[in-house]
């Protein structure tokens, strides 16, 4: 399991392969890669500034991944998370999980994410032509997570 917090850019296709390797038994590496929009709330944003709580932040990250490896089987996971001041089409995070079977796979790598945009200590401001702003928590993240507490 690896999690990592970075100013840097990363190389998707160089860390799923990597993530390949880690285990002969991987028949399925389910991945997501989100990027920063241009528009968000009707707003058009010219920069993404993410902020973090260092050593709370990566506890948090593998607290998640560990909880998605109690329901599903899986032998490896990845997130990378980006922070500093970011710009459209950025890559802001990745989340990669490698197992014998998609099935497992996929979900693991969904509930990952969705618990990462609900518990994970990051805090995202927008540069607007109207100024700056401090994107707040989204309704539709919650239900997304709720449904993995069912």
């Amino acid at each position: 399991m690896s999690v990592r917090v970075q100013h840097g850019d990363f190389d998707a296709g160089a860390e799923i392969a990597r993530l390949r390797r880690s285990d002969p038994g991987i028949g399925a590496v389910a991945s997501f890669i989100g990027q920063v929009r241009d528009v968000n709330d009707g707003a058009t944003v010219g920069t993404l500034t993410l902020e973090h709580y260092p050593g709370m932040t990566e506890k948090t990250l593998a607290e998640i991944i560990e909880r998605a490896r109690t329901r599903w089987d899986f032998f490896d996971a990845l997130i990378i998370h980006r922070i500093g001041k970011l710009e459209p089409l950025d890559q802001i995070v990745m989340v990669a999980v490698a197992g014998s079977h998609r099935d497992e796979c996929f979900s693991a790598c969904e509930f990952i994410m969705d618990y990462l945009k609900t518990e994970a200590p990051f805090w995202k401001k927008e540069q607007t032509p109207e100024g700056e702003r401090w994107v707040d928590a989204r309704v539709s993240d919650d239900v997304a997570r709720q449904r993995w507490e069912q």
